[in-house]
């Protein structure tokens, strides 16, 4: 697998309000699921999926925190930079946060509590990544695409819409917290409006694609596993599926094999 030379940024913020009163002591991301920390998943996702440069994003409060769990990265031979969300105002404000430190470089944005695997998850991360010319996001079909970002898309599986979690979706299809830019995402991120929430919406940036043509989307189908970790109902199934598929298998789902 090639290095890649995007730059990759964990955005792991947030107030984490639908999972109180558990975090209300300490984020989410540091919340266990099975037997590993919650950010263990999106770094495994990055560094199998060749990123060796990364921005870890976290809450002024638990900045201390993240440092001593994860380092600077060099036991499983990457980089690890932290920087601060002093507010959660959306997820496309990591790009603004991250801005200096991506210095143009094309740039690959993971939540932190995204949680992906799949037959050859990281390779298709890596060619979605090497191929990019200006954004790719992940689809996974789910029950309840109101909660989400929703693409929909014309005969020929090409990106035609992006709405933020509409009332009436028009596919069951969410963009998952898996986004991979060129360099223009920051410019488009300094753009930005605030939306009626109160935040950057990368639903927004995603749209200024789909407008420049330069949108793809690559399917997950249901071969693959994703979960958005937010709920107590979701962190729990998350903890299931990790225990029960490294028992029946002997796969690690979040591997990082020290250097």
């Amino acid at each position: 697998m090639l290095t890649s030379h995007h730059k990759g940024i964990i955005l792991a913020g947030g107030s984490g309000t639908r999972l109180f009163p558990v975090t209300k002591v300490v984020c989410k991301q540091l919340l266990p699921i099975f037997d590993k920390p919650m950010i263990y998943y999106p770094i495994s996702t990055l560094i199998n999926s060749g990123v060796k440069d990364i921005m870890i994003i976290t809450t002024p409060e638990d900045h201390i925190l993240f440092k001593k769990l994860l380092g600077d990265g060099s036991q499983w031979g990457v980089n690890f930079e932290y920087e601060i969300q002093k507010k959660p105002e959306g997820i496309a404000q990591s790009l603004l946060i991250a801005s200096s430190w991506l210095n143009g470089s094309p740039s690959v944005l993971i939540l932190g509590d995204n949680l992906f695997f799949g037959p050859d998850i990281f390779s298709i991360v890596n060619k979605a990544m090497i191929n990019n010319n200006g954004a790719t996001l992940f689809g996974y079909k789910v029950n309840h695409p109101q909660r989400f970002g929703v693409v929909d898309f014309d005969e020929t599986n090409k990106a035609i819409s992006i709405e933020e979690k509409p009332e009436n979706p028009k596919s069951n299809w969410a963009v998952t917290g898996l986004y991979i830019f060129n360099q223009k995402a920051v410019s488009y991120a300094k753009g930005l409006k605030k939306s009626k929430r109160g935040e950057y919406e990368i639903t927004d940036i995603n749209k200024l694609y789909l407008e420049d043509k330069e949108l793809e989307v690559v399917l997950l189908g249901n071969e693959f596993s994703w979960l958005d970790t937010g709920t107590h109902d979701s962190l729990l199934e998350a903890s299931n599926f990790v225990r029960n598929t490294e028992l029946n298998s002997g796969v690690q789902v979040a591997e990082l094999k020290n250097v």
